[in-house]
């Protein structure tokens, strides 16, 4: 630390030390203030100059040391000066002692919060670059967070001194007006009685309605602002409460949303409803996995004291059967199932004209236009292709094309590259290579299942490789080339021997690299919406425009069904309701599953985002390998492991590996929204013999390590006196 800081740090100390000593609080009191206020007030009449220039001066003193009592000074300018000197004055002071406050706190601060935490510090920079004055401007109206607290973590951040100033003097204003009013009628009490007068009484009103006013004010001007360019065009009258484009799991549910509470919906949908997880992901994946299991049970079955048995079948009856389980579980997400909901469902695609205003280009060509108060985004994300030169020359398929072109064939691809480690990659690589395909994954990064601790990534790739997965990691795919009659994916090694080209010969390349939200075409961009790999949202799901409303793959954070059917939830009563009532997507508690074999199923933290964001935390780990459910059913294998506070039960985090782990999981997602935490779980009866007593034992394990050891040794030395 610098001599500077050094000594800015002493000054600051020394002078609450002071403050603290000489017992200065004792003068911020009510009672003080109302034993000293006669005295001030003829002070003030014989030397008005001095005493105003010494209010100041300790105003902008207390303000900028952070000192408690900013309300009793308040009031006591309006007591002593009256409203409108003593709002001049105390606008002044407080916004002169804010900014010394904000200068001081970055003087002493920003260095060294910025590196400890540099990157989370560089992206609320990046937001106060943007919206930073509006923000700051929200913030002084709506004094949730205490004034003192903005005025030293604002100075942690990149905000210019000058707009700090003036910001603060403007969004002060308002709410000091209502303390010194009320300090000019405190002023007039002459007795307990006149604590009933109106004017009092009055103020005290304003004081607790304030914060909901200036919220309605901020929202007001902001909505004002966003809407301007298209305020002639609003529609007087709407044909809908709300339009939601897109026909997948967020736009699904926020259309049977607003059909329950008798809302008028349409639903547009270009291509098939259901979305992207009944036609190309969760559905069909999880049909050919459980189809792949089976072959390979076969091919194992001396493992269950049976025969191993090549298992004989028609690639073409496997990709049939998929089809034919996307065909059965269809109707529950089809047109007419939410026609008799209530829900009109128009096939075409949506493209927003104005905040109000959707066009739709149907499918049979024709064009229409309806309106509606509010619009949900539901459009879905789509498979990221590689810009890999030579690529549309060998062909490929994707996750979302695979099926259709698959079901083609009359035997699986013999070569199968699966381009990317992340979880559909695994699941489809371990998949083709059960039901008889070489399959080699290639993946850029260090491991596969980056996003896991290291060990799942490890046991995954061990469970891939030993069912004959070549799995590549730390390769990057250069290009694609033919040759003669082969098709050759030319991969370059990371790392040790960096730069040895390797050629991978294959049949049938799959590319299973991530998915990106679909943002174009939409309108989005013409009006101006931002967008950042998704639409940008708020903690409400709303849009720049407030009454547009972004939910699912398309909204982001995460790009998984079940969340995209919780954050519908918010979108469409937030979208209907939200005058009255708004409602922050929580996120506190997602679980998702990598159903590979074994699974990989989580919720809440693990050890690698733990340490990322530096919160404490300590292990309780069970291995499923002493379960007597798994030995029964040849599954011993996997682990439950559950992140907890220091010391206590309280679940961080979740992680489970094994058979059925998405399903073990479910008990931890209940635990962790209700704020339950591992002495409920060991308290309750799991039924034996199951897998779900791995909860219970791994509940057991964190029991047993918490155990009183102090007290048991006298509970020992009481049964030992027991037995004489």
């Amino acid at each position: 630390m610098r001599f500077r800081q050094s000594f800015v740090w002493l000054l600051l100390i020394l002078a609450i030390g002071a403050f603290v000593h000489l017992d200065l609080g004792h003068y911020l009191g009510f009672e003080q203030l109302k034993a000293s206020q006669a005295g001030f007030v003829q002070l003030h009449a014989q030397q008005p100059f001095t005493v105003a220039a010494s209010y100041v001066v300790l105003y902008v003193l207390a303000t900028a040391l952070s000192i408690p009592g900013a309300v009793i000074i308040t009031l006591a300018g309006g007591a002593v000066f009256g409203l409108w000197q003593g709002l001049l004055l105390v606008s002044f002071a407080s916004t002169i002692g804010a900014t010394l406050a904000f200068l001081v706190s970055r003087f002493v601060l920003r260095e060294w919060v910025e590196a400890r935490f540099g990157q989370r510090l560089a992206d609320i920079n990046a937001g106060v670059n943007k919206e930073g004055a509006f923000y700051l401007f929200s913030l002084r109206l709506i004094p949730v967070v205490p004034f003192f607290l903005i005025n030293l973590l604002m100075g942690l951040t990149r905000m210019k001194t000058w707009t700090f100033f003036w910001v603060s003097q403007l969004g002060m204003l308002a709410g000091t007006a209502v303390y010194v009013n009320a300090g000019t009628q405190l002023a007039q009490l002459e007795s307990v009685q006149g604590i009933l007068s109106p004017a009092l009484l009055g103020s005290f009103v304003l004081l607790g309605i304030f914060p909901l006013i200036a919220r309605r004010i901020v929202a007001a001007v902001q909505k004002r602002k966003v809407y301007a360019r298209w305020a002639s065009v609003r529609p007087k009258t709407f044909d809908r409460n709300l339009i939601v484009i897109g026909g997948g799991a967020a736009g699904l549910v926020s259309a049977y949303i607003a059909a329950a509470v008798k809302a008028k919906v349409t639903l547009i949908e270009a291509h098939k409803m259901g979305g992207d997880c009944l036609n190309y992901g969760c559905v069909p994946s999880k049909a050919l996995i459980k189809s792949a299991k089976i072959a390979h049970q076969m091919r194992h079955g001396a493992k269950y004291g049976l025969s191993d048995t090549t298992p004989l079948f028609s690639f073409k009856a496997v990709m049939q059967r998929v089809h034919d389980v996307i065909r059965a579980i269809e109707p529950h997400d089809s047109v007419a199932r939410y026609n008799g909901l209530g829900v009109e469902v128009l096939q075409g695609f949506g493209k927003l004209v104005n905040p109000w205003t959707v066009e739709v280009t149907l499918n049979d060509g024709q064009v229409q236009r309806l309106t509606a108060r509010s619009i949900v985004i539901a459009a879905g994300a789509r498979p990221m292709v590689p810009s890999l030169p030579g690529l549309d020359d060998v062909g490929y398929v994707t996750s979302d094309t695979l099926w259709d072109e698959f079901a083609k064939l009359d035997d699986i691809p013999k070569r199968i590259v699966v381009l990317g480690g992340g979880p559909i990659g695994c699941e489809l690589s371990q998949s083709f290579v059960r039901l008889g395909a070489q399959v080699t994954q290639v993946e850029m990064g260090e491991r596969i299942m980056v996003r896991e601790d290291e060990e799942v990534s490890a046991l995954v790739r061990d469970a891939l490789q030993a069912d004959g997965v070549q799995v590549l990691t730390g390769h990057k795919a250069l290009r694609c080339e033919r040759r003669g009659e082969d098709k050759i994916l030319v991969v370059s090694r990371q790392g040790e021997g960096q730069g040895q080209e390797v050629d991978i010969v294959f049949d049938a390349l799959v590319c299973a690299v991530g998915r990106v939200a679909r943002l174009q075409g939409y309108g989005l961009e013409d009006m101006g919406v931002p967008t950042h790999r998704t639409v940008d949202t708020n903690e409400y799901l709303q849009t720049l425009y407030p009454n547009i409303y972004a939910a699912g793959d398309v909204a982001g954070p995460y790009q998984l069904t079940h969340v995209a059917a919780h954050q519908a939830w918010y979108a469409a009563v937030n979208a209907l309701f939200g005058d009255f009532k708004s409602f922050k997507v929580d996120y506190r508690v997602i679980p998702w599953t990598t159903f590979v074999d074994p699974e990989v199923a989580r919720v809440g933290l693990n050890e690698q985002e733990a340490q990322a964001q530096g919160i404490a935390y300590e292990v309780t780990k069970y291995g499923i390998d002493n379960l007597d459910r798994a030995i029964a059913d040849s599954e011993a294998h996997g682990f439950v492991k559950v992140l907890t506070v220091p010391g206590k039960d309280r679940i961080l985090g979740v992680t489970i590996v094994g058979s059925h782990a998405s399903d073990l999981l479910a008990e931890y997602v209940l635990a962790m929204k209700h704020g339950l935490g591992l002495n409920k779980i060991l308290g309750t009866i799991h039924t034996y013999p199951t897998m779900a007593e791995a909860n219970k034992y791994a509940a057991g394990e964190w029991k047993r390590a918490h155990a009183p050891q102090k007290l048991l040794a006298w509970v020992k030395k009481f049964h030992d006196w027991r037995r004489g």
